[in-house]
């Protein structure tokens, strides 16, 4: 019995099939599965300019597979385009959005299982979130990467641009260089090139077994990536007659697996919000602190940009993560016995998987000779974060500073001191009022940490702040902070001047003052108006939890 036998059987659903016959149903197609494909096309952005065609295969795949597939849109925000601005406030909240259109139209129409197609950042999580709650066979179809830009040599992504801001503004290049820069660093379709947020949470989704081997580090524009959309279409049709449910594949397990490879791959904070709230969603007991307990066993065995060399497409051409996973799988720091859509254990996906990477190339390492001993996501606490805090250390020369905090009520302030040359060696900037409450939103702070980058202070100035950063940030950055300074948390607290410690080594993030003092601060504090009380983000703004549960919306009382 198919769910979908509630709107195409008995002779009470003869209006309903009438108006399936409109949309193309037959006689023969009343008792085939339908399957729902959330396409996330949009000329938006770059990252889901090319899913039209992919959902054009899927579907088609679909049918040809025995499916009957039905396609609806969902809706994206660009990251990139917004960043800096007061429309990036409506990134993080594109995710809820995003799962809340998935579930309302899978649901509403009785489909017994999705395919959603996603490019963006928020696409991901959001369509993983849908897929938790509906619990209905779900397959995801990445977008694909971009391939890198290129400039006398190098590799360019959009980063590239943000930091070349900077430069601009520190006398190390000229307009013209800028300019170059501006118009080679996203050469055509696919997310954003480097392991940051939408190539992280692809590689997650791969990891947990929701999306076929090799799909998340593909290039959008190869025909591969269009292959691979029509293969996951066959096997979510397979999924629907076999009963492969979400729940099934979302355990502790493979939420720890992904943990594992986000670790490895060097990913993006941003992965810890998502996987808190996704994990949330799917019943999985997962704290912040299991972050930082798999961090100091796992180390960062690819070089990939941010901070590092190379970019997703190399990942992709020396063994994907299928190549990490079997490194991870064999020293025992990933869970052999996880399932996959596909039915498969992941110890039987990887069985011919090389058990070293290729020699003729660097981009992912042996683990005997890692980046770095530890995992890159560390979670810091102290009196300014005593939920915790996500730092992103790869890169970091220096994990250790103390200094004096350089306070701002917002990311536009803060931009302005940077590019002003405001902000000096040793300064700890603190950007607060960017919270899930307080923002609203939880802004990305790409722009600032590109200029300071930008301006040679990257390995000079911390940055903290109760908004998030984007998965193309690297530098002394600790984001996440919570709680927020709009519910009260210590950051709100925090006058230009005093003492700040940042210390990586220690997973400490400190305010020193003495406590009889921040009291009197508190008793004194008064709650800031919200900047918006109406529309999606003055409803957000009254739902959301906060950021160490992974700032969602539909918490219970």
């Amino acid at each position: 019995m198919l769910r979908s036998d509630a709107v195409t059987q008995g002779i009470q659903r003869s209006p309903n099939r009438a108006m399936l016959r409109a949309v193309g149903f037959g006689d023969d197609d009343f008792g085939k599965p339908i399957l729902g494909i959330a396409n996330g096309y949009s000329t938006i952005t770059p990252c889901n300019v090319g899913l039209n065609d992919l959902s054009r295969r899927a579907e088609e795949a679909a049918r040809q597979a025995g499916g009957m597939p039905q396609m609806f849109g969902t809706i994206t925000v660009s990251d990139g385009i917004s960043m800096g601005t007061e429309g990036m406030k409506y990134s993080l909240v594109s995710r809820e959005v995003i799962a809340d259109a998935i579930e309302t139209a899978c649901n509403g129409q009785s489909m017994d299982g999705v395919l959603a197609v996603g490019g963006c950042d928020k696409n991901m999580p959001g369509a993983m979130l849908a897929m938790a709650r509906m619990n209905i066979p779900a397959v995801f179809v990445y977008g694909g990467t971009i391939k890198p830009g290129k400039l006398g040599g190098c590799d360019l992504t959009v980063v590239s641009a943000f930091e070349a801001v900077g430069q601009l503004t520190s006398g190390n290049i000229d307009e013209e260089q800028l300019t170059a820069v501006e118009k080679n660093a996203c050469p055509g379709a696919g997310s954003c090139g480097g392991m940051f947020t939408a190539n992280t949470m692809s590689a997650a989704i791969e990891t947990m077994g929701l999306s076929l081997p090799y799909s998340s580090t593909m290039a959008a524009e190869d025909e591969e990536k269009a292959d691979s959309a029509a293969r996951s279409a066959e096997v979510l049709v397979d999924a629907v007659k076999a009963n492969i449910r979400p729940l099934d594949l979302l355990t502790n397990d493979a939420f720890e697996n992904a943990i594992s490879v986000i670790m490895a791959v060097g990913g993006s904070t941003n992965a810890v919000l998502h996987l808190l709230a996704i994990a949330r969603t799917a019943g999985v007991s997962l704290s912040i602190d299991d972050f930082e307990r798999i961090r100091q066993r796992v180390p960062v065995i690819c070089d990939l940009k941010p901070s590092g060399r190379y970019v997703t497409v190399d990942l992709h051409n020396a063994g994907g993560i299928p190549q990490v996973m079997k490194l991870l799988l064999d020293a025992g720091l990933l869970h052999g016995d996880c399932r996959t859509v596909e039915g498969k254990s992941l110890r039987d996906l990887l069985a011919d998987v090389p058990s070293q990477p290729p020699a003729d190339q660097d981009v992912i390492r042996p683990l005997s000779n890692p980046l770095y001993a530890k995992g890159h996501l560390a979670i810091l606490k102290g009196n300014l974060a005593r939920e915790g805090s996500v730092a992103k250390i790869s890169g970091v020369k220096t994990p250790v500073l103390t200094g004096p905090a350089r306070v701002f009520e917002g990311e536009e302030d803060c931009l302005a001191a940077i590019l002003d040359q405001r902000i000096n060696a040793g300064d700890v900037v603190v950007v607060r009022n960017e919270g899930p409450v307080g923002g609203p939103g939880m802004r990305e702070m790409l722009a600032p940490t590109s200029a300071i980058v930008g301006q040679g202070l990257g390995d000079k100035v911390a940055l903290i702040t109760d908004g998030r950063f984007s998965g193309g940030t690297y530098g002394l950055v600790v984001g996440h902070v919570a709680p927020e300074a709009a519910v009260g948390g210590t950051i709100g607290l925090v006058q230009e001047g005093d003492s700040i410690t940042v210390d990586a080594d220690q997973l400490l993030l400190q305010l020193n003052v003495d406590e009889a003092e921040l009291n009197r601060r508190r008793e004194a504090w008064t709650k800031p108006e919200p900047r918006y009380r109406t529309g999606i983000l003055g409803k957000y703004a009254r739902l959301v939890s906060t950021s160490s549960r992974g700032a969602v919306t539909d918490q219970p009382d």
